[in-house]
């Protein structure tokens, strides 16, 4: 700790520190703290699993009151309690210059929220906040939905892992009717229901800026999936919705299916909520409408073959999804054999994840056919199925051909060793190559730049444009 604190005084171009799981304790973390009142390089400083507690949180919040560098703190899973994130509140007060906090896996409770809160009230720069698994309840949450009313620099806030139910949903989904600036907002694992559900989605009938929204791992049920279709009927700007881990069932994904026929959300989590072919059946004819949709989880749900047929069948007609999550469902090679053939067709998905299924060599051969033809997968995941040598066989061939594919998990199989090695030979190819195309692609757009021929480029061939613009 001694060079690290001589490094600090001293050193004028060292910007980012990690000491993640160094031992550092309260003693060390006091030692640090006043190196940071000197310090006027350092922006990132992670202190994360060094068990600090709150007196080590107090000697940091004192460095802060001075220190006009640091941008990024960690201090997740290090003991502070509610004394610790007073401490910190008190110095946000002051601070102009830290942009992220992060103090996920504490015990801050009640009181260290409502500390933080009555900081947000006053702080100007401070733009992520994380305190997942603090012990918070909706007490907490109320306490920073009345923040985010007055707040206006907040973009991001993970309350993810407490336990701030209906009321909290409530009291932060009457805020975000009223904010005009969070973006994200992560409250997964919080114990909300149909009724949190429903306030929530009455603010994103208003909202006009929050674009991820995360509600994993909760109690939504049919009735906080419904009022969440609606809402997305009139909301255009969230992009991303995560009701993964939820109760949503079959007629949940169906009425939501619906709504994305219009709403231009980009990613979609549906992970294990009961849903079987069903469910499906109405998101495959979904994404034959839908153009925005670019993610798609279905993962650990009930869908069988007659479910991924009928996705399979739309994705010969979409032209905008590029992931496809159906892994943990109850698929066989007639559904392995139904996604190969739509593979032959499809031009833009690029991963394909059938992991812990019940494929066997037929739908890997099937699978492997496409490969031969398709030009855009480029990870396929086939792992914890019921493949063995001859299906691995066919993949390996088909490989030979392809030169696109760089990721094909087959882990927990049975497969021998030897033709794993091949096919991993083949896919460091691919792999070099796809860099090396990749490296050309940015030396010709900087060229074409430096010529003033951009423009040109991009009028004769806008698919070779946009690919020069996904810089390796």
């Amino acid at each position: 700790m001694d060079q690290i604190q001589q490094l600090l005084d001293k050193n004028t171009t060292i910007d980012n520190l990690n000491l993640f799981c160094m031992g550092i304790y309260h003693q060390k973390a006091q030692v640090l703290a006043k190196a940071l009142k000197i310090n006027t390089t350092l922006t990132t400083l992670c202190l994360a699993s060094n068990c600090i507690g709150n007196q080590g949180a107090q000697a940091l919040a004192g460095a802060l009151k001075i220190n006009t560098t640091l941008a990024t703190l960690n201090l997740s899973s290090n003991l502070i309690g509610e004394q610790g994130a007073q401490a910190l509140a008190e110095a946000l007060k002051i601070n102009t210059a830290l942009t992220t906090l992060d103090l996920g896996t504490n015990k801050i409770g009640n009181q260290g929220a409502k500390a933080l809160a009555k900081a947000l009230k006053m702080n100007t720069t401070l733009t992520t906040l994380i305190v997942w698994g603090n012990q918070i309840d909706y007490q907490g949450a109320q306490a920073l939905a009345k923040a985010l009313k007055i707040n206006t620099t907040l973009t991001t806030l993970i309350v993810r892992g407490n336990r701030i139910g209906d009321q909290g949903a409530q009291a932060l989904a009457k805020a975000l009717k009223i904010n005009t600036t969070l973006t994200t907002l992560i409250v997964h694992g919080n114990r909300i229901g149909d009724q949190g559900a429903q306030a929530l989605a009455e603010a994103l009938k208003i909202n006009t800026a929050l674009t991820t929204l995360n509600l994993r791992s909760n109690q939504i049920g049919y009735q906080g999936a419904q009022a969440l279709a609606e809402a997305l009927k009139i909301n255009t700007i969230l992009t991303l919705i995560n009701l993964s881990f939820n109760r949503i069932g079959n007629q949940g994904a169906q009425i939501l299916a619906e709504t994305l026929k219009i709403n231009t959300m980009i990613k979609f989590y549906l992970q294990e909520n009961q849903i079987d072919c069903q469910g499906a059946q109405a998101l495959a004819e979904t994404l034959k409408i839908n153009t925005t949709l670019i993610l798609i989880d279905l993962s650990f749900n009930r869908i069988s073959d007659q479910g991924v047929q009928a996705l399979a069948g739309s994705l010969k007609i979409n032209t905008t999804l590029t992931t496809l999550i159906v892994q943990g469902n109850r698929i066989g090679d007639q559904g392995a054999q139904a996604l190969a053939e739509a593979l032959k067709i499809n031009t833009t998905l690029a991963t394909l994840n059938l992991g812990a299924s019940q494929i066997s060599n037929q739908g890997a051969q099937a699978l492997a056919e496409s490969l031969k033809i398709n030009t855009t997968l480029t990870i396929l995941n086939l792992g914890d199925s019921q493949i063995s040598n001859q299906g691995a066989q066919a993949l390996a061939e088909s490989l030979k051909i392809n030169t696109t594919l760089t990721t094909l998990v087959l882990y927990n199989n049975q497969i021998k060793n030897s033709i794993i090695v091949i096919i991993n030979k083949k896919l460091k190819i691919n792999t070099i190559n796809k860099k090396r195309s990749r490296c050309l692609q940015i030396l010709c757009l900087e060229k074409l730049k430096q010529f003033n021929r951009i423009d040109e480029i991009k009028s004769l061939n806008p698919i070779i444009y946009n690919s020069c613009l996904m810089k390796y």
